[in-house]
């Protein structure tokens, strides 16, 4: 095993390896917020807005995320040049970068995955613990926010969790947009050195490390939210 080329190429894949986290907790973030109303809908209603979400967590589920992640950046990426006068506006440095347009499909990969997650989480919720709080007289809000919003993340913590680790393995599919995140980087390191195993070696050994620590983190996060007694 070849690993004096290290030294040379660190500076990249620690660059590489901070975007990589950089995507993962923006579109984590992101997604997670936008999934809560996307499930949420589908259980509530209206008719019309619980259509929209089913078709948007079908369509998502149901496409590979590459596929979406092409769409965005070569079809919706390829519009804006033809709109006059926007390289001279102040968003043509965000259009122009790859970066915002795997963020979008990142986020909408996750919101559709996590939607439908947060779906059956949301029906989950025992009714009378929803009656309960209706009858002290909160409003609809203070019942979401109180309530239902916090026992729908209970019942399915461990499934965000692995979420979470989905999204990271497939972070290196941004490289195919010349985003030069982890395996990005890893890539480039080949190319240069014609090395194969260890390169990419590194790399897994490094998903491997951030995937535990993944799962550390939502398990200490899971302990602390309290359980609910049992009558």
């Amino acid at each position: 095993m070849d690993w004096s080329w290290l030294p040379e190429y660190s500076d990249k894949l620690i660059s590489g390896f901070w975007l990589t986290i950089q995507l993962l907790v923006i579109c984590s973030f992101l997604g997670f917020l936008l999934a809560v109303p996307v499930g949420l809908v589908q259980v509530t209603g209206p008719k019309y807005l619980s259509v929209i979400a089913r078709g948007f967590c079908t369509v998502v589920r149901g496409t590979p995320l590459l596929i979406q992640l092409w769409l965005i950046y070569y079809g919706v990426g390829e519009l804006f040049p033809g709109i006059e006068g926007i390289r001279e506006s102040f968003l043509w440095p965000v259009l122009r970068a790859a970066f915002p347009y795997a963020v979008l499909a990142f986020t909408l990969s996750i919101a559709g995955y996590v939607g439908e997650v947060m779906r059956g989480a949301f029906a989950g919720v025992p009714k009378g613990e929803l009656e309960a709080a209706r009858a002290m007289g909160m409003s609809p809000f203070k019942v979401l926010w109180r309530i239902w919003l916090p026992r729908a993340v209970q019942n399915v913590f461990p499934t965000l969790a692995g979420e979470v680790v989905l999204t990271l393995k497939a972070t290196p599919l941004a490289a195919t947009i010349t985003i030069y995140e982890l395996f990005g980087r890893s890539t480039e390191v080949r190319q240069d050195t014609f090395l194969v195993y260890e390169p990419l070696l590194l790399v897994a050994g490094i998903y491997v490390l951030l995937t535990g620590i993944i799962v550390v983190i939502f398990g200490w996060l899971e302990n602390r939210i309290p359980k609910p007694s049992v009558a």
